[in-house]
């Protein structure tokens, strides 16, 4: 047994949930540094916060740490990570591996002087990224897109979808806020996906202050769990790649720490 030196540290069972589905070591090159310690450092960063070169002194060597973190974002293992954990998660909930409905929305952060391309939201009055985010009924992650804020949010959302309907086979509703009413909108995804419904959750117009919207509340629940990483309260990312990636890496936490 391992005795865990942060609370972001995989217990012994999460370490045994997890290993079987991480990527399987080399055969060639050095022998692998212990991945259960890498792991618990990308869990370690999104939610404390900290720059690679600030990892604490207990993780193995930022420069490590950071490689696995770029390759498995460009070899989509973060993304492969986050489905399989989230079929169980559906099955321990006694809902089917594979979601038929799903609800749409955004979020736009503000972003560090010093990272990529942003843009200004003039809804929101602020200069940043936009995250576009897709999950399914139980507020669990299907996609992620960022963008600068200034991106209109059916373009956003078109370049989500586009990415990731040709893998959600199996979605027949899909539900959207009032940003992404009109006609073309609809057409554009039943040009898509025919099959696909789409069903716009608007606010009342005589509605005042906070207001529970169907459905809309549960991707809110979602954006409420990210913002708990101090990572992404703010996007410090030089590319939307890196800020997709940690999306996809605080959603993995989310799920790991409910299953075990």
């Amino acid at each position: 047994m391992k005795i865990a030196v942060y609370d972001t540290d995989l217990t012994d069972a999460q370490w045994t949930l997890v290993e079987p589905l991480l990527p399987p070591p080399q055969h060639l090159g050095r022998p692998r540094t212990d991945l259960r310690r890498i792991l618990n450092a990308l869990l370690y960063v999104p939610k404390a916060g900290c720059q690679w070169r600030l990892l604490p002194k207990e993780f193995p060597a930022w420069q490590t740490v950071y490689q696995v973190f770029r390759k498995w974002a460009r070899d989509h293992v973060w993304e492969g990570l986050n489905a399989r954990l989230r079929a169980v998660v559906r099955a321990r909930a006694g809902k089917r591996s594979r979601p038929t409905a799903a609800i749409l929305d955004s979020q736009s952060v503000k972003s560090d002087p010093y990272g990529g391309a942003v843009g200004y939201d003039a809804g929101k009055k602020i200069k940043g990224r936009k995250r576009h985010l897709l999950v399914d009924t139980l507020g669990l992650l299907l996609g992620v897109h960022v963008i600068p804020a200034s991106t209109p949010e059916r373009g956003g959302a078109q370049a989500l979808l586009a990415r990731v309907l040709p893998w959600l086979t199996w979605l027949r509703l899909l539900w959207v806020d009032g940003g992404y009413t009109g006609a073309a909108f609809a057409a554009w995804v039943r040009g898509l996906r025919p099959k696909l419904a789409v069903t716009v959750v608007k606010r009342s117009d005589h509605a005042s202050g906070f207001t529970v919207l169907p459905r809309r509340w549960v991707v809110e629940r979602t954006f409420g769990w990210l913002m708990r990483h101090r990572r992404l309260v703010r996007d410090y990312e030089t590319s939307a790649a890196s800020a997709e990636a940690f999306v996809l890496l605080a959603m993995i936490r989310v799920q790991i720490r409910r299953l075990a």
